[in-house]
This record gives structure tokens, sequence and C-alpha cells, in this order.
């Protein structure tokens, strides 16, 4: 099954996550509590979506030198 869209999408959000990650340590600059409130809903929602994707990712050390997913 080709998951490439899915991949696009968490890679995505992940470097979503840390260009946020990145402002917080270089600037103390969170812009994710900037628009939406610091530890609203929504924005807990996007932090546990930027974590998720971060976790799926983890898989792509599978795919790390060169092996080839359809021998899995």
């Amino acid at each position: 099954m080709n998951n490439k869209c899915l991949d696009c999408i968490a890679l995505t959000i992940a470097i979503i996550g840390a260009v946020n990650w990145g402002l917080i340590g270089f600037f103390s600059f969170d812009l994710v509590a900037f628009i939406f409130g610091n530890m609203s809903w929504i924005s807990r929602i996007i932090y546990a979506v930027v974590g998720i994707s971060g976790l799926y990712l983890i898989t792509f050390y599978m795919y790390a030198g060169g092996i080839d997913r359809a021998r899995d």
C-alpha cells in the first residue's frame, strides 16, 4: 500500500512543529499559543497532531539506507 500522501502530510506537520520549537528555543515565542491561545483546546489538538506525526515518522528509520518497502 502506498502511503506517500500520508508520509508527506506527516512530514509537513512535523516540520511546522519543528519550526515552532525553533521559535521557542531561539526567541521564547510560541507561535501556536500566540495564534490559538495558551493551552486552549485547539492548541492542545495541534500539539497532539504534531506528536502523532513525529511518532509516525519514526517508521522512516526502517526505510533509511535503501531498505525496500516491498520486502516487509
